[in-house]
């Protein structure tokens, strides 16, 4: 191969490395989200949607922006998210522990802030089955005398 073709192949292995997302995954009681960080671009997209059209209460979009906020990227990253099960408040943790742990594999610094924010911490609280005989997970049946 000549000189050209050989430069021309490394200017387009750095733009790839470059353009190259971050991808990290969050879980909270049923709700698995993958979330992916682009660096350049700009926004957050939840499953195809933006973040004010998924979540439309304001509560839920400060629990998503909330590890962005703390470490000053809000505007520096493109944020795309996959999300399946649970309700809208695991979404939204699992969302948070996602987009924590993709940061830091961008920057290994942010480590304190987002431990110390408790943002790093995996939930595993998570809802106890029912068993047979009983209601609920522990809900008897009344007691009856007679």
């Amino acid at each position: 191969m000549d000189t050209r073709t050989i430069e021309k192949e490394q200017t387009k292995n750095k733009t790839k490395a470059s353009s190259r997302y971050r991808e990290a995954v969050g879980r909270r009681k049923e709700a698995v989200a993958r979330v992916r960080l682009y660096p350049k671009d700009k926004g957050i997209i939840i499953n195809d949607k933006n973040l004010a059209d998924y979540f439309v209460l304001p509560r839920y979009q400060e629990t998503v922006l909330s590890p962005l906020k703390l470490t000053n990227n809000e505007n520096k990253f493109k944020v795309s998210i996959k999300v399946k099960g649970g309700g809208l408040t695991g979404q939204t943790e699992a969302i948070r522990l996602g987009i924590s742990r993709a940061l830091l594999l961008f920057d290994n610094n942010l480590k304190s802030v987002l431990k110390g924010a408790g943002f790093l911490r995996r939930d595993a609280r998570v809802v106890e089955r029912k068993k047979y005989g009983l209601k609920k997970a522990r809900r008897a049946p009344q007691w009856r005398k007679r």
